[in-house]
């Protein structure tokens, strides 16, 4: 990459600042009016804002909120193909947020999971490298997540259920209906780290549900919408709940990450999620006899993960019994599985 426009952007944003080692309110403004006031973002300026919030040590709030908005919207709306997140963006934009394979703030957290929720569509390898970073700080208790709190290891709190519905309520994009087959398999992983942990129940019912959709889902079968199987069972009960005033609560304690504006687009999203769903189910269920069952691939997957060490823990026994109760048709394979939780 030619390194002559980002050492014109870095300059350029230097000469802006105050004082060399701190990034104020007033900085933030000269940043919009000046460098931004086209509305647009080079790759140049991308590169020079990531280095900018490298090399300043202090920065008020308003800079996290800037620095979130200009890369989603570089990121998304500007760098090609634009609406949607290439593998090739996705590993630079991994790339600039990790310091030794690691996230270090939670802007770095909130970008990411902002730009899997704005863009219609992102590469498994974001929600991975997302999702692992959460898994570092339930089974670490390291990484920006950690910082402040007193967490056990290896143990999934609640804080760290509803980050992860976060992620994978964004990581559906405008066009995630269903969980996906690299969600499901994320979904295992961190289950099998976990597995002998005393984990918050939301875990255990976020686990099942989800997996649950991607089997069902997968099959043609008319399963809940994404936004339903990740909804918590009290949201269900509560029509007047919503996902930005129930997670403002959880993260109440973490200082600026997830801003307003960010949980008032992630609701749009769902709502759009969910007109999408419905109108599929009209145009499928005039063809559509009868649901269809778990298929063989799928059947295949899960009998898979569910032999990976040999046993059926708490967490696969409850997913194997919400099977056995809501799929309208068992798959001749996982008959044998569902007599062990009988």
């Amino acid at each position: 990459m030619d390194r002559s426009p980002l050492s014109a952007s870095m300059l350029e944003m230097n000469k802006l600042l105050k004082h060399s080692d701190r990034i104020g309110e007033e900085d933030v403004r000269h940043f919009r009016r000046e460098v931004f006031r086209d509305g647009l973002v080079s790759h140049a300026e991308a590169e020079a804002v990531f280095s900018l919030d490298g090399a300043v040590p202090e920065k008020c709030a308003e800079w996290h909120v800037f620095f979130v908005e200009a890369l989603t919207d570089f990121i998304v709306d500007q760098a090609e193909p634009r609406g949607y997140v290439s593998l090739s963006n996705a590993e630079w934009l991994i790339d600039r947020v990790s310091h030794d394979g690691h996230l270090d703030t939670l802007s770095e957290l909130e970008l990411l999971i902002k730009v899997m929720s704005k863009a219609q569509s992102s590469p498994d390898t974001l929600i991975r490298f997302t999702i692992g970073e959460i898994a570092r700080a339930a089974i670490e208790a390291e990484g920006p997540l950690a910082r402040g709190r007193q967490l056990k290891k290896g143990v999934i709190d609640e804080a760290e259920v509803e980050i992860i519905r976060a992620v994978l309520y964004a990581f559906g994009g405008e066009a995630g209906i269903s969980i996906s087959r690299p969600e499901a398999e994320v979904l295992f992983e961190l289950n099998d780290r976990t597995v002998e942990a005393e984990n918050h129940p939301a875990w255990q019912e976020l686990f099942v549900k989800a997996i649950a959709n991607y089997l069902m889902a997968a099959a043609s079968y008319r399963a809940p919408s994404r936004v339903v199987a990740l909804a918590r069972e009290d949201w269900l009960e509560d029509s007047d709940a919503d996902l930005a005033s129930t997670v403002r609560g959880v993260f109440s304690g973490f200082g600026q990450l997830f801003a307003g504006v960010f949980f008032d687009e992630v609701t749009s999203a769902h709502e759009q999620m969910e007109k999408a769903w419905a109108e599929r189910n009209r145009r499928v269920a005039a063809a559509e006899a009868e649901a269809e069952r778990i298929e063989d691939g799928e059947a295949d997957w899960l009998i898979d993960r569910l032999s990976n060490d040999g046993l059926i823990h708490a967490n696969e026994k409850a997913l194997l019994r919400f099977i056995r109760d809501e799929s309208p048709d068992i798959h001749p394979r996982l008959k044998p599985w569902l007599d062990k939780v009988a």
